[in-house]
């Protein structure tokens, strides 16, 4: 058996471990760097002779994660050419498996798809499959925006490529160009939102994996303008000068990184975990109007979507961030009234989690207002459209766990990569806990990229019915029940 893969732009060589063979740093595009920088992908070059994919390459330029006090640490080397792929597979042939696409999460500025702790060997060789890595520019190198210079969606151009490079390579891996599922998670499962509204991509995905994605619409435009404005003046560089956008290519990225957080901390909100430099779009005034296009062009293009969130998802920001330990009850206050419309609202959210500290009671707040109540529009949106869609949630959390089910906790299951992760939100995980687990959902996500449905031995999950709401969670007792949403937890 070969560890060869052969494309039109040149051969490859792959590392094969424990029945699976990867291909790592697989060139989807050039360079960003130099009069690139900024600018939309461009086409990798041809090779000559066998290129050695057994290493990893640089991922893009990032400030530490902002949730490694639960999701642990990783190093490696950074780089702005960095825009490369991470193939599994179970073997270069003509098998035309399913494709699975993943884009990873990190608000945008961390993360990359060729972390060990997103090996796709074990879902390859599980499910059958074809699981692809995607790096993607980062932060804003992937997203500033500035008239006649950057549009503010590099990352996502990025992203299409990617999937425009499997659309033609992808059966040199034993991957079927044909049945692409687009997985993405927080960060990523945002970019699957957006990506499905864009022509560009029309054809490149025939299904939809979210996992805890923000189903919100983008950084306007003009906010965006401003970021870019203060950015240039933290580098010294005159925003109206002549040569501003020839500067900002040139300013070392060791400078840019850093000073995002600068921007960051300036722009922050109370409980509000939204980065300096999301995406941008104008093209949908209202959250509303997003949700409504994504299941518009779902039903255009025949995706159906498994899709869902974490119980505790805004415990991992706030449970990480020290001044949160003991919040301010009147800022506590103003948040419930902001995102409810009433400050009584706390009582109900007291009744579900009696003897909850406010700092649990805030977590529930926003995980619901940021990403259940989204997540639910969407999906009664698509169900309505007629599209198959099927909700999760993840709800296993160690006993006596500050972190509870928190945003990300759902990650190593899903990959069936425990050993990669050194993880406090893990604690406590028994042996016989994550193996069931994890052999449910990793059936359920390869099951559904080849057939459109997540099928469980022994546990049935039924698409999503705006009436009935059923939803499989998965915890200590997996299953699934009705009404997600529950008392006290109805988006108005």
């Amino acid at each position: 058996m070969s560890d060869q893969a052969h494309t039109t732009l040149g051969d490859l060589l792959g590392e094969r471990r424990d029945g699976v063979l990867r291909f790592r740093a697989v060139p989807y595009a050039a360079p960003p760097v130099g009069a690139l920088r900024f600018a939309p992908p461009e086409p990798p070059q041809p090779w000559h002779g066998v290129r050695d994919a057994r290493q990893h390459g640089p991922i893009a330029p990032q400030p530490p994660s902002r949730l490694r006090a639960a999701m642990g640490d990783f190093e490696r080397t950074q780089n702005e050419d960095c825009l490369t792929l991470t193939i599994a597979t179970p073997a270069a042939d003509n098998a035309c498996r399913p494709v699975l696409v993943w884009l990873h999460g990190g608000a945008w500025l961390s993360g990359a798809g060729s972390l060990d702790w997103y090996d796709g060997g074990m879902l390859a060789r599980s499910g059958d499959v074809v699981v692809v890595g995607v790096n993607y520019r980062l932060g804003p190198l992937g997203f500033l925006h500035y008239p006649r210079l950057a549009d503010g969606m590099m990352g996502l151009h990025d992203i299409v490529a990617a999937l425009r490079f499997v659309h033609a390579h992808i059966a040199s891996f034993g991957g079927d160009p044909d049945c692409v599922t687009l997985m993405g998670q927080s960060a990523g499962g945002g970019a699957v939102f957006r990506l499905i509204t864009m022509d560009a991509t029309a054809g490149l995905f025939h299904r939809a994996i979210v996992q805890s994605g923000a189903a919100r619409r983008g950084l306007s435009s003009a906010e965006a303008t401003k970021r870019a404005r203060r950015l240039m003046q933290l580098l010294d560089i005159a925003p109206d000068a002549a040569n501003a956008a020839e500067q900002l290519r040139a300013a070392p990225v060791e400078r840019i990184i850093p000073l995002q957080m600068t921007i960051a901390r300036e722009n922050a909100k109370f409980a509000e975990p939204d980065p300096a430099f999301p995406p941008v779009f104008d093209d949908f005034d209202t959250t509303e109007g997003f949700a409504g296009r994504i299941a518009q062009e779902a039903a255009q293009r025949g995706i159906d979507f498994l899709i869902g969130t974490t119980r505790e998802e805004m415990h991992a920001f706030l449970v990480a961030d020290p001044q949160m330990a003991e919040p301010d009850p009147a800022a506590v206050t103003e948040r419930f009234s902001a995102l409810t419309g009433t400050p009584d609202a706390i009582e109900a959210y007291r009744r579900r989690r009696p003897g909850a500290s406010l700092r649990d009671l805030l977590g529930d707040l926003v995980t619901d207002y940021r990403f259940l109540f989204p997540v639910l529009n969407v999906a009664e949106r698509l169900a309505t459209a007629g599209r198959n869609t099927f909700l999760y949630q993840f709800d296993w959390a160690a006993p006596g766990s500050p972190w509870q089910a928190c945003h990300c906790i759902e990650l190593p299951f899903v990959f069936g990569t425990r050993t990669a992760w050194d993880a406090p939100m893990l604690a406590g995980l028994t042996d016989a806990e994550y193996a069931g687990l994890s052999d449910s959902m990793m059936a359920a996500w390869t099951s559904f990229a080849r057939t459109g449905a997540p099928t469980i031995a022994g546990l049935p999950w039924p698409p999503y019915e705006v009436t009935r709401r059923q939803t499989m969670r998965f915890g200590s007792i997996s299953g699934s029940v009705g009404d997600l949403a529950g008392a006290g937890r109805r988006a108005p």
